[in-house]
């Protein structure tokens, strides 16, 4: 596949069945997880904006950063610590609806206002998580999780 993406406006369930084949298109034939995670961190920053997209990568008993799009970000993050260590600890995606009400949230940017987690899963064990960050409060829902689980899962079952 070229490496353009078909950016689409229009509601958002609409955008993500557009961004979806196009992710699995920029997935196809290339088996490193690094270069997989960069692509679909870039795909879904020029479709959607948002202000902060990455992955942390599950290595030892941390959480370290890798490909990301955004502000500069934590480094590290503690099993059970913020919203994203959270995730990794209770493998299940995560919704925030304001990040300074969730207990122990880790302020990597003062920008970020909402926040979701989508937990990377292979034979049964937290691998990476997908953190995806808004400037708005109330950003994410449940049509979100079920697409960027879905986009998750491209990564996750690539062979």
């Amino acid at each position: 596949m070229a490496e353009d993406l078909n950016i689409i406006t229009g509601n958002k369930a609409e955008q993500y069945e557009s961004l979806v084949p196009q992710v699995k298109g920029l997935l196809e034939g290339e088996p490193d997880l690094v270069a997989n995670m960069a692509n679909v961190v870039a795909a879904l920053k020029e479709q959607f904006g948002w202000l902060w997209i990455g992955f942390y990568i599950v290595k030892s008993e941390e959480l370290v950063l890798g490909p990301f799009q955004g502000p500069v970000a934590c480094t590290r993050i503690k099993k059970g610590k913020g919203v994203c260590g959270t995730s990794w600890a209770q493998a299940k995606t995560l919704i925030v609806p304001d990040v300074e009400k969730f207990p122990g949230h880790i302020a990597c940017s003062s920008l970020s206002k909402s926040e979701i987690v989508i937990p990377l899963i292979r034979n049964n064990e937290v691998v990476a998580v997908l953190d995806v960050d808004s400037s708005e409060y109330d950003q994410f829902d449940s049509t979100d999780q079920h697409w960027l689980e879905q986009i998750v899962d491209l990564i996750v079952f690539k062979k």
